[in-house]
């Protein structure tokens, strides 16, 4: 078989054939007598194969010594090859990502770009300046891409740089909800923490209903930030959160403003305090987590805190009694 019938029933260029032979991956079996090259049946699969191979990636010097390496074994180099696509792709998509973001700001012209491109190249900076001042350069009306800033809210250790990606988010314009929940869904507790704490800084229904889905988090600290940005929000779902705080004595202090703040109305009151009173009933209840609950009960109005107080000013713990009935003398007085 001449080369261009090789050429035309194997899709390889005459020229890609002469290139191989030039490099010895294959050699045609014979010539004619006007010397052309004359390939074989053997000489052709050999082609196909070398086409198989390169269509995994391989360079024609793998593909050479795959070929004609006795000794070749060849799940080294395949793992090789996974590796080396698997840093390909996420190459690739790291600047699809970068060129979204670019396209989210809108530029109006190349240097709205390099601006962007340089913002993006500080919120990924390894000093907290360069980080926290690329978040605070949404005040001065440069645009910082939400997916940005959110991606850097959930990896973001510092605290002070964190506070700041916290507020460019909150008043980037919308759409990080959508995104922050995503962080909710991740498998590392600091993650979902930063993702939630953000979500509480962030106003509308779409934060909202994630903040009541993180109620249901595994970790308790993502539990409570949830609990604490729902209270002023009105939502009753937060208070059994807000009660395991006060027990568990983390955030106690806040949790139970939030619950005075929740105590709005005769219904949602009496629930509070039934809350209450129900940990503080509960066998397993130590003495610094009944004086919490105690302490608790004062900014809950209505007659079953009062009937609570009054009975606590008899318990048998003197910290809690004395608690008690200072409590009872201030609602008296007001």
């Amino acid at each position: 078989m001449l080369i261009g019938e090789v050429a035309r029933r194997s899709g390889v260029s005459a020229r890609m054939l002469r290139h191989y032979e030039s490099l010895g991956l294959v050699r045609p079996s014979g010539r004619t007598g006007s010397g052309y090259r004359e390939y074989s049946a053997q000489d052709v699969r050999r082609i196909f194969h070398i086409e198989s191979l390169r269509s995994l990636g391989l360079s024609l010097r793998e593909i050479g010594r795959a070929l004609d390496d006795p000794g070749f074994t060849p799940s080294a180099l395949v793992t090789d090859l996974i590796r080396r696509t698997q840093d390909r792709i996420a190459a690739e998509t790291e600047l699809l990502t970068r060129l979204r973001r670019i396209d989210a700001a809108d530029p109006a012209g190349w240097e709205d770009v390099l601006r962007v491109v340089t913002l993006l190249r500080a919120l990924g900076s390894q000093h907290a300046d360069d980080r926290q001042r690329a978040a605070l350069s949404s005040a001065e009306g440069l645009p910082v891409p939400v997916g940005a800033l959110v991606e850097a809210v959930l990896h973001e250790t510092d605290p002070n740089v964190a506070g700041a990606l916290r507020w460019a988010l909150a008043h980037s314009g919308g759409g990080g909800a959508e995104l922050l929940a995503d962080g909710l869904a991740a498998p590392a507790p600091g993650v979902r923490r930063r993702a939630v704490q953000a979500l509480a800084e962030l106003p509308g229904g779409a934060a909202t209903a994630h903040l009541r889905d993180a109620l249901a988090d595994p970790d308790p600290e993502v539990r409570g930030h949830a609990a604490l940005a729902l209270g002023p929000r009105g939502a009753a779902e937060a208070l059994p959160v807000l009660v395991d705080m006060i027990v568990a004595g983390t955030n106690d202090t806040e949790a139970a403003d939030v619950l005075g703040e929740l105590a709005s109305d005769t219904a949602t009151a009496e629930r509070i305090a039934a809350g209450l009173v129900g940990r503080l009933a509960h066998e397993t209840a130590e003495a610094e987590a009944r004086g919490r609950l105690t302490q608790a009960l004062a900014g809950i109005p209505g007659a079953t805190a009062s009937r609570a107080l009054q009975e606590l000013s008899h318990d048998e713990d003197r910290a809690v009694a004395l608690t008690a009935e200072y409590l009872l003398q201030l609602r008296e007085a007001r």
